[in-house]
Formats: C-alpha cells, sequence, structure tokens
C-alpha cells in the first residue's frame, strides 16, 4: 500500500451501470472511490474486504441515490479527502456543482481561490480520488468540450447524460 494510502482501514467492491468500482474508507468517511482500471486508480489495496464498514455501506446507498437521479446523494456520507490544500479546495468546488450544472477548469480554479491556476486545476481534477460522488465529470473545456476524464469519456458522457446536460455534438 502507497504512503497516501496508509490511513484506509477497510474496502469494498461496488456495482454501478458504469461497470465495478473499488471503494476505500477510513474511519472518519469514504476516502476513494475508483472505476476499475480508471487513471491514478491505487492498485490492489491491502486492506480488509468489509462491505458493512459504516462509510462504505453509506457510499453504496449513495451511489444507489445517485444512479436512481435522487437529490442529495451525499447525505448520510463523510468524505475524508486526502490531498493538498489546493486539490482538496478544488475538490470542494467540485461538490457544489449540482446535478446538471457544468463548470469549466477556469471556473473552479477560481472557486479554489486561485482565477489563473487552471492547469493546476485540472491536475486536481484528475486527481480527484472519490469519482462520482465528487463530480470531476461536471467539468469541461472552455468550448464546452468534453475534456479528459479519469474514468474514460464514455463514462464521462454518460454521467452528464444520466444528469440531464445536453452535450453538444453528441
Amino acid at each position: 500500500m502507497s504512503p497516501a494510502h496508509t490511513h484506509l482501514i477497510a474496502q469494498a467492491r461496488l456495482a454501478t451501470p458504469l461497470g465495478a468500482m473499488t471503494a476505500a474508507a477510513t474511519a472518519a468517511g469514504l476516502a476513494g472511490l475508483w472505476f476499475d482500471g480508471q487513471a491514478h486508480h491505487p492498485g490492489p489495496l491491502a486492506l480488509p474486504v468489509d462491505p458493512a464498514q459504516r462509510w462504505l455501506q453509506a457510499a453504496t446507498v449513495a451511489l444507489q441515490a445517485y444512479f436512481a437521479g435522487r437529490p442529495e446523494p451525499l447525505a448520510g456520507l463523510a468524505l475524508d479527502l486526502h490531498g493538498t490544500p489546493f486539490q482538496r479546495a478544488v475538490w470542494r468546488a467540485l461538490l457544489a456543482l449540482p446535478a446538471g450544472a457544468t463548470a469549466t477548469y477556469a471556473g473552479i480554479a477560481a472557486a479554489a481561490g486561485s482565477p489563473a491556476g487552471m492547469r493546476a486545476a485540472g491536475a486536481a481534477i484528475g486527481r480527484n480520488p472519490v469519482s462520482v460522488l465528487v463530480p470531476c465529470h461536471r467539468v469541461l473545456g472552455s468550448d464546452g468540450s468534453l475534456t479528459g476524464y479519469a474514468g474514460g469519456l464514455e463514462r464521462k458522457r454518460a454521467l452528464l447524460r444520466h444528469e440531464g446536460v445536453a452535450l453538444a455534438g453528441a
């Protein structure tokens, strides 16, 4: 296990309409949620598999709520996101984006307190440890184009369509 993941205490495999995911939790909340094969996936985690662990169970409920189209999928789920202060500011800005809304990298950089930090914001978005629930898929290029997504552009497109976002050329 990498030093960045030594705080994790349990993991579970979760099924979603877009593929299997691995969830990981600390004692304080959900700390990771990755699609199989996505960029920046930590790989096998040397953690107990415990789908009944409080935050892993809450993540399952949150994903079910999200894919069922219910509002407030994060209700009852604590997040324990580990990163630099700027990464955490970017991830908080992502959490402020409601379903069906999109933002640009420049908008997220500004919301995170660094209006000129578009590239840094893009890097932080790419390192988002909690796919889907911390909605990095809602970030588009300045021209409205689909740009990188650690889980793949087809998943990004599917998530946005699920949220009712009309995509140009799609």
